[in-house]
Order: structure tokens, then sequence, then C-alpha cells
């Protein structure tokens, strides 16, 4: 426990810091959906069934610790169900932490250029509820590692207010339960900036 607790403050002590030195801090919310191969074009060990389609609500944070240099961590879910093979729902989760480039473009404009890892979370939804001893589900989740590069473009429009329009390109291991090991995110987020930019 108390080796626990010393690497917890330790942690807290070492992000204080780096957010201390942060030249901007932001934070975000988008909407967006997935584009991914049909279901018909499935190949060899793949299932005949596409990740593609639905709202994806999305979270990401991001601070520039040396000049334009940065780090960020974003997620990104289906907001409803879908029915996997037309029998089961389910709902893919992305998740990732990346390196992050943020050149500004004028007074009014920065890009991003991300690239990072994270995984792909998908739920499969049963009709009853599994318990332990921490918790109650009514899921079983595959989980399955992902590689992520991004692009945006923030316009401030007033103060530290932005509007992103991104695009996330996904490449996730042994995803067999889909068309393609390929994937998509396109939308857009409004989020707000911290600090100089």
């Amino acid at each position: 426990m108390k080796k626990q607790l010393w690497l917890l403050c330790t942690l807290a002590v070492v992000l204080s810091a780096v957010t201390m030195q942060a030249q901007q801090i932001s934070a975000a919310f988008g909407v967006g959906t997935v584009l991914a191969p049909s279901a018909a074009s499935a190949s060899g060990n793949y299932s005949s069934q596409s990740v593609r389609g639905g709202a994806y609500p999305a979270f990401s944070g991001d601070f520039l610790i040396h000049k334009n240099f940065g780090v960020m961590g974003e997620v990104a879910w289906r907001a409803s169900q879908n029915y996997y093979q037309g029998n089961y729902p389910f709902r893919p989760i992305f998740w990732d932490f990346n390196g992050l480039y943020a050149p500004k473009l004028g007074s009014k404009a920065q890009a991003e250029l991300s690239a990072g890892i994270g995984a792909e979370s998908i739920r499969f939804y049963q009709g009853f509820y599994s318990c332990s001893y921490v918790s109650c589900t009514n899921y079983v989740s595959s989980n399955h590692f992902m590689g992520q590069f991004g692009a945006g473009l923030r316009y401030y429009f007033h103060g530290g207010l932005f509007i992103r329009p991104e695009a996330h390109f996904y490449l996730v291991r042994n995803n067999f339960e889909f068309s393609s090991a390929f994937s998509s995110r396109v939308g857009a987020s409004i989020g707000y900036t911290f600090g100089e930019r």
C-alpha cells in the first residue's frame, strides 16, 4: 500500500510540473462518424461486418510542452448500439494517446498533426448482467491494440474558443471481428485553449 501511494504521489508531482511548464492546454468535445470498408469487402480471416456509420461523440485534451510539440489523448465511442451480424448489439470505443505537433497558422488558426497508440474496445452486449465482487456489467469486451494518425485545423473564433474539423486514421491489430483492420473517424469539435496561443 505504501509503495502504491508513493507511486501515485510521484505521478501527481510529475504531472503537475509538466502542466505548469505547458505553454498551452486545450480541451474539446466533438461528434463525427467512422468510415471503414463495407462488410462485402471482407477477405481472409476478416468477418463480413463493417464498423462504419453511426454518430461518435469524442472528448480530447492536449498540452504543448515545448514550442509546437506536446501530447494529447482522446476517446470516441459509438453513441448508439449497432447489431453484429444482425443479432448481437455492440458498440466500438476508440481511445488513444499521441504525440502532437501544433504549429500556428496566423493569429486565428492552428494546425494539429498527431500520431500515437491506443486501443479499440468492442463491447458486445448480453441480455443479462454478469457480476464480480467489484461491479456488474451487461457486456463482454474484445480489445485490440491500435495505431492512430490524425490531422485537424483549429479556428479560433472568440478568444480561446475554437472549432476544429478533424480526421483520424486507425490501424487496428487483429481486428478480425470486422471486414478490415483499417478505419477512419471524421468530424468536428468545439473546444477552449487555456494559456498562451
